[in-house]
């Protein structure tokens, strides 16, 4: 046996311990140049901590290792330099709790003594570079690339044993001991057949990975698709009213997954299947894509558009990521767009670092290019759906939309493959490109400034009145009720400031669309202004809710009053429920136009019954306030000639005299109009109409509308 000094573990030659001082220091009058000492005993302990955030990712490594060394042996076979029987090559995963170890065995290449000093006493000497040097024609399976992995065994052991025997028969067994120090031992070993034993002593702060559960999920998480069988005790089966052991090995992964293969290789039960395998609880996906890809990277895997339905399916079901079939991470946000994290499915390359820190992944340039890649992928994909199967495309639109819009929103490059292919629903059920879209509205619904106006339905039903209303006028509305639509759309203006789309209920029709061509009022102004005034009595705001009332001249055929919303302030507050720079807005109360239509039969009606009962005395009242404003007018010019300094009190005095008359008045006119609205069941009743066919009449409201609405009959 060979017990070396704590010395004996190297970094690099390079790396070697240095002491401060001697011929390593310069030393001057003012400065003192020396290099930093760096050893064995400081460097290990950070290994052991700090190699890996996540400590269960040992177990990947250790596999991973072991896979590799069947996958150098089968190199060499096919190189012709090792012309032994392969056998039945398999990794092992064997737990001991009553000893508390975990060893992970394979019958691969295995090591000579000179090859354990090399490659795990020679700290981050990667056994496969060097090997893939040599073999890069036979061993393009190799996963491993930085020679730390090993090491990830001591974060969970408080020793660690590694029992080996080469290929080569003429060399003999070695066991390799350390406890997680500089300090090691090697010493020959009984072990007949070539490969390697790792064996784990966990220690006490890790008994969760001597629990057979435990381990088993993580060989189906980390080791699911590795090309090597993986073998983790036998098959059970219930008999006799327990589980037993039936002898039969239990193989815990698919070696040759469907994304390994060719597509031509593939149906679409293969794919179904695969995906079945991957997520086991979800609905059958709507298109797939497979990725295989030689230049200017390797890439390979396969993604599945699914049929979303709710947030929880969308953190649930992740893209995972491989490299060379060992899993990487499922946590792709930031790697890929954020788009794509709608996806399902899988991504392998060897061009992906196996690294576990998302960070890292980043800001790899490999990483970067592969998800340009993918990005084009899935555009190239969709449109080849689209061109070739149109029909089908449409049947799934709603489902493919959250994804393709939150592409368009979010990826300018998506956006330009993708916006001629999108698709928009009409109220009759029908799908255009908005290309094809604006060909059939552009005649009828271009304004007088030559704006082409889309207009767009987020609740076909509760919105009926309006849209009704829009095809009366010849015109086509858009069903946009999805979550991103309001974020889609302000894209697309962006993108064409000639066209704007407008939700049918944020304006009466005639304003949504102007033309050239308007209507006259059958009203006098005053009576307009007037009738405003009554009606404003009776609408009360609340904290959630603001009300303005205006007229409109309108055609005596539409609805007497409608309640609009401002299309920026409705967009702005839809927005806001998505956080961002828009959270001003979800906290304002929402505001509400009541349009009056001065030309329905209603509302002159309304205006003949106040003039019977009131012309007199609104007559003389307006005549007392015209004539007090035209005074305050004429004092406030009067005054303005003056320097403040030279205004006598009395002119003051009076200017203030008018402009409490001119109030008086004004309330005076309020109280009479207000009791009109009052004592007039018909006002109340055409608001809560508006309000009823907006969904907004609720509670008492309702209630008193119902009891009215019975004493009109």
């Amino acid at each position: 046996m060979v017990t070396p000094d704590c010395h004996s573990v190297r970094l690099t030659a390079a790396a070697r311990p240095l002491k401060i001082g001697g011929q390593n220091n310069q030393k001057t009058k003012n400065m003192e140049k020396g290099k930093i000492g760096v050893t064995t005993e400081n460097i290990f302990p950070i290994i052991k901590k700090f190699l890996y955030s996540d400590h269960e990712i040992f177990l990947r490594e250790l596999v991973s290792n072991a896979t590799d060394a069947i996958q150098k042996l089968k190199a060499l076979a096919l190189a012709g330099e090792f012309k032994g029987e392969l056998g039945e090559l398999r990794v092992s995963v064997t737990l001991d709790p009553k000893k508390k170890t975990l060893t992970v065995s394979d019958n691969g290449i295995g090591m000579s003594a000179e090859e354990i000093d090399k490659y795990l006493n020679q700290i981050a000497f990667s056994s496969a570079n060097e090997f893939l040097d040599k073999y890069k024609d036979q061993a393009s399976g190799l996963i491993g690339q930085f020679g730390l992995g090993f090491y990830s065994a001591f974060m969970v052991s408080d020793r660690v044993e590694v029992i080996s025997k080469s290929y080569r028969e003429d060399e003999p067994a070695v066991k390799w001991t350390c406890s997680g120090s500089p300090e090691y031992s090697i010493e020959e070993a009984q072990r007949e057949e070539r490969g390697t034993d790792v064996i784990l002593h966990i220690d006490k702060d890790s008994k969760e990975f001597i629990d057979e559960n435990r381990i088993e999920g993580l060989l189906k998480k980390y080791c699911n698709f590795l090309p090597v069988p993986v073998q983790f005790g036998n098959e059970k089966e219930w008999k006799d009213g327990k589980m037993v052991d039936t002898g039969k090995p239990k193989i815990i992964n698919n070696t040759r997954p469907a994304w390994t293969r060719k597509p031509t290789e593939l149906k679409d039960e293969d794919y179904a299947g695969f995906y079945r395998e991957l997520y086991p609880m979800s609905e059958e996906p709507l298109f797939h894509i497979h990725l295989n890809v030689d230049y200017p990277f390797k890439l390979t895997g396969i993604l599945y558009f699914p049929k979303i339905r709710n947030n929880f399916e969308i953190q649930k079901n992740k893209i995972q990521l491989y490299c060379n079939q060992v899993f990487v991470t499922d946590s792709v946000e930031g790697i890929v767009p954020d788009f794509l994290t709608l996806l399902h499915g899988v991504i392998d390359s060897p061009d992906i670092p196996l690294n576990v820190s998302r960070s890292y992944l980043q800001s790899d340039s490999n990483v970067k290019k592969i998800s340009g890649h993918i990005t084009k992928k899935v555009a190239d994909r969709l449109t080849d759906i689209f061109k070739k199967d149109r029909e089908t495309f449409e049947k799934k639109w709603d489902d493919l939309k959250l994804f393709i819009e939150y592409g368009m929103i979010t990826e300018e490059k998506f956006f330009e493959k993708i916006s001629k292919i999108a698709l928009y629903k009409n109220t009759d059920g029908k799908y255009f490109t908005l290309e094809e879209y604006d060909k059939i509205i552009r005649e009828n619904q271009t304004d007088k400034d030559k704006s082409l106006v889309h207009l767009y339905t987020t609740d076909p039903v509760a919105q009926h009145a309006y849209v009704a209303k829009a095809a009366e006028k010849g015109y086509d509305v858009l069903v946009l009720d999805g979550q991103l639509d309001t974020h889609l759309i302000n894209t697309l203006e962006s993108k064409e400031p000639s066209s704007r789309f407008v939700r049918v209920d944020s304006d009466v029709i005639d304003r949504l669309i102007k033309k050239e061509e308007s209507h006259t009022s059958k009203l006098t102004r005053s009576q307009s202004d007037d009738l405003v005034q009554i009606f404003r009595t009776q609408v009360s705001d609340t904290d959630k809710a603001r009300f303005n009332v205006r007229a409109e001249n309108l055609d005596e055929n539409d609805l007497p009053m409608v309640i609009t919303q401002s299309e920026f302030m409705r967009r702005m507050k839809d927005m806001a429920q998505f956080g961002g720079g828009y959270s001003f807005y979800g906290e304002m109360p929402d505001s509400f136009d009541l349009v009056l239509n001065t030309n329905h039969p209603l509302v002159i009606s309304l205006a003949g019954d106040l003039d019977k009962e009131h012309a007199d005395e609104l007559k003389k009242n307006g005549a007392g306030i015209e004539k007090t404003k035209v005074e305050i007018e004429f004092m406030e010019k009067e005054h303005a000639k003056k320097k403040p300094e030279e205004l006598l009190s009395v002119e003051k005095d009076d200017l203030e005299r008018l402009r409490g008359e001119l109030k008086q008045l004004e309330e005076k006119r309020k109280t009479i109009l207000g009791g009109f609205g009052n004592d007039h069941q018909a006002v109340r009743q055409l608001i809560d109409l508006a309000m009823l066919a907006n969904n907004m009449l609720k509670g008492e409201a309702l209630s008193a509308f119902v009891k009215r609405s019975i004493s009109l009959l």
